[in-house]
């Protein structure tokens, strides 16, 4: 009698499994109104790993430093087109501007 009480919860997680499983295999683009990515990507960005000495030759000075934050220490730059963003002194990441 075990065996046929076990089947029924077999089956239900198996169900319950797949369901969960069959959700993560689709996924949506998100297209943000407002972007030009050609404008970004044609005129180059900071990248990881750049220290802050090397965006500022390579990218002129900022028209804004914000001061680092928590812990990691978290700071920003801003340029006209997009916001750099330094863990200590290494770039983790440059965002577009709206």
């Amino acid at each position: 009698m075990a065996k046929v009480r076990a089947t029924p919860l077999l089956a239900l997680g198996c169900v319950l499994a797949g369901s969960l499983f069959a959700g993560s295999l689709f996924a949506e683009t998100l297209q943000m109104e407002g972007t030009d990515r050609s404008a970004f990507e044609g005129s180059g960005r900071p990248t990881r790993g750049m220290t802050q000495d090397r965006v500022e030759a390579t990218y002129g000075t900022p028209q804004s430093r914000q001061a680092a934050v928590g812990d990691p220490p978290i700071s920003r730059w801003e340029y006209p087109k997009y916001v750099v963003y330094f863990e200590y002194d290494r770039v983790i990441h440059a965002v577009l501007k709206r």
